[in-house]
């Protein structure tokens, strides 16, 4: 990604849209037709448990527990597609695959459902990408981030045995792991020309409509040059020599 290479298109919305809108119908056909869907859930270490990880974080509850996937998914990703264009589908995808095999490999025998532990890892890559491409609009996205989403960090620990903290834990670590890991593609700051190394302050447009006292000086003075050649033009009146004649 070139500096300062952010644009806005359809898909850094429409595929967050589309992801999210495929949970939802997803759920709906579970309502709308009797099925359940849960035992296709991550069940840890059991083969019949490694389906989950793909299909675990399109599978909910509960209205409640898609709800509140539903929100921090949705801008996440957001926020994924737009600043990560390059990078987004790798990160979403490797990070979901990921995020399951973790929590097969460390999960309580349950079956482990849910988006979050896709949410956790959106939340890990893009805190601490942000901090890492040293980028000041990625840092800034880092602590809005932290700020709206940051009683987050609470249910990676195991203090209510009906929610799924590994599948949490998982996802936070291995999103960190890809912001560490994914090099190319991102975005670097835009260099200024006073950042410049061979930047001459004396030759800076800017600089010099300000004098020696740091007043500012709306024109600058028009410096003459060396080798210049005055022209002096002189104008001469000429009379009319013709005598006008006059008419009978």
């Amino acid at each position: 990604m070139k500096t300062e290479d952010f644009n806005f298109n359809t898909g850094v919305i429409g595929y967050p849209i589309l992801f999210v809108l495929s949970i939802w119908i997803i759920f709906w056909i579970e309502i709308r037709f009797g099925f359940n869907f849960s035992d296709y859930g991550v069940l840890p270490r059991t083969l019949e448990g490694l389906r989950g990880i793909l299909f675990s974080p399109f599978i909910h509850a509960d209205l409640t527990h898609l709800w509140h996937n539903t929100l921090p998914l949705l801008i996440l990703s957001a926020a994924l597609f737009y600043f990560y264009q390059s990078n987004a589908f790798k990160v979403l995808i490797i990070g979901l695959l990921l995020t399951g095999a973790v929590t097969w490999l460390l999960g309580r025998p349950a079956n482990h459902i849910g988006a979050s532990g896709v949410v956790y890892m959106l939340f890990g890559f893009l805190f601490f990408k942000g901090i890492v491409a040293k980028h000041f609009r990625l840092i800034a996205l880092s602590f809005i981030v932290v700020f709206i989403y940051g009683s987050l960090i609470w249910y990676i620990l195991p203090i209510d045995p009906k929610i799924s903290w590994e599948g949490h834990l998982s996802g936070l670590v291995v999103g960190t792991c890809l912001a560490f890991l994914i090099r190319k593609g991102v975005a670097k700051p835009e260099r200024y020309n006073w950042q410049s190394p061979d930047y001459n302050p004396e030759e800076d447009e800017f600089l010099k409509h300000f004098d020696e006292n740091g007043n500012f000086i709306e024109s600058k003075p028009i410096e003459k040059e060396e080798n210049s050649i005055d022209i002096e033009i002189i104008y001469n009146y000429k009379a009319n020599s013709k005598k006008s004649k006059e008419t009978d």
